[in-house]
């Protein structure tokens, strides 16, 4: 089973599914332990990874836009091919 690895605007989703990961939340007036604090730097470290590629394909602004056309799979297709030039664009960098 693959994890998710979600950000604390997912809290709840947890209770829906097992394979979530989220990072720790500071308790009302206390501190992190400082195994909480490195599982969250360790599960920030993978995220950003996504984040950024995520980031890189919503520089093709069809994809980060409202997409109000009505052709089937279109958007599918859209956004295949938008990962195809960032993953382009990554390669011949």
């Amino acid at each position: 089973m693959v994890p998710v690895l979600l950000d604390s605007g997912f809290q709840g989703v947890q209770k829906q599914y097992i394979n979530i990961e989220l990072p720790h939340k500071k308790p009302k007036g206390g501190e992190l332990t400082p195994l909480q604090k490195e599982q969250n730097k360790s599960l920030s470290s993978r995220r950003v990874i996504c984040e950024n590629a995520f980031a890189g394909v919503k520089r093709y602004n069809a994809v980060a836009a409202i997409y109000r056309n009505r052709v089937t799979d279109f958007d599918d297709h859209l956004m295949l091919t938008a990962c195809g030039l960032w993953n382009f664009y990554l390669k011949a960098a």
